[in-house]
């Protein structure tokens, strides 16, 4: 492997108007916007120095473009083109211009069929972490992992940590030891991306770091009083796996978001994954409540890096199993 990969940087959600997704993320939710123009809003946490690790594009219907990671250096970038070239797969360069704020950056169909992309540079702004007069809503402070369902976590797996150099913090197996779900990293906390058995490829959410679990019972607050408790999903709960304190919501496009904060440290390279089994329901939740169906059963399609069509869905290669095997 001749390529550093650093983080989970963006996403790229596209939403159906724009006035709305604002209202939601920047009005109530305290996402700051860096930036709008006619058909984008770029949004970034309190702490983020980067122009942004949120974008809302105007489309006709709701998906994912890309999700983004940020790897050491721009040589990576060619080592991932070589790389992804001798495994055949789908990819596109997205030439410095063509996207605001960022430098050139390399897109590819992943092994599961989600679209990705690898940059290095993105213009710099301000770290509002210290303003606390713009503090507002969930007081958002940084991108913190996405979490995707596709029909072959194994296959998922063991291409991001035997091909890209992901770690595992924890995963679930059932009965058997099949793979089930899994939590892997790059920085040094629980996740950047994460796997789970279902209908895929398919953006399950994106989660969004908060200063502390007390902000979550806030951004709750300040929802129902600007009108969206029907927005809030699940939670404020905390999750076995991975020890968090989370709360799920729908924005007006049904994209959903995590709000996160609570988990651990996961630096020293000979800390072992913690193995959790399908049927222990301190998993999804460590104080015992269920996800609603939804949970289960909804997520954001992705689109093709050369097309801009979703992706067709396949079934997992796992029986479905009771509900409790996702979080």
């Amino acid at each position: 492997m001749n390529f550093s990969i650093i983080r989970v940087a963006r996403t790229i959600l596209n939403v159906t108007d724009l006035d709305k997704s604002r209202a939601f993320y920047v009005d109530a939710l305290g996402f700051f916007e860096t930036e709008r123009t006619n058909d984008h809003i770029y949004l970034r946490g309190l702490e983020e120095a980067h122009h942004h690790s949120l974008i809302l594009q105007k489309a006709e219907k709701p998906s994912v473009e890309a999700i983004g990671y940020k790897v050491e250096k721009e040589e990576d970038l060619e080592g991932l083109e070589s790389f992804f070239l001798s495994k055949g797969m789908k990819m596109k360069w997205m030439q410095e211009g063509t996207q605001h704020a960022l430098g050139k950056s390399l897109r590819v169909q992943d092994i599961s069929g989600l679209p990705v992309e690898f940059f290095y540079k993105m213009d710099k702004a301000e770290r509002l972490l210290q303003r606390y007069d713009m503090h507002r809503g969930s007081r958002v402070q940084r991108i913190d992992h996405v979490n995707c369902c596709v029909p072959n976590v194994q296959k998922a797996s063991d291409f991001y940590m035997k091909e890209l150099g992901f770690a595992c913090s924890e995963d679930t197996v059932d009965e058997s030891g099949k793979l089930w779900a899994t939590w892997l990293h790059r920085k040094q906390t629980v996740h950047d991306q994460a796997f789970m058995n279902g209908i895929g490829p398919r953006l399950h959410h994106v989660g969004f770091f908060l200063p502390d679990p007390l902000a979550l019972i806030h951004a709750c607050d300040v929802l129902a009083s600007l009108g969206y408790a029907q927005s809030i999903e699940r939670g404020p709960g905390r999750h076995g796996l991975s020890n968090a304190f989370f709360l799920y919501l729908r924005d007006p496009d049904g994209h959903r978001i995590e709000l996160y904060n609570g988990d651990y440290l996961t630096s020293d390279p000979d800390t072992e994954p913690i193995h959790w089994d399908l049927n222990d329901p301190r998993r999804q939740t460590f104080w015992g409540a269920q996800a609603p169906d939804s949970w289960f059963d909804e997520a954001s399609s992705v689109l093709d890096i050369i097309s801009g069509e979703e992706v067709p869905l396949k079934e997992p290669i796992l029986a479905k199993s009771k509900p409790e095997f996702i979080i």
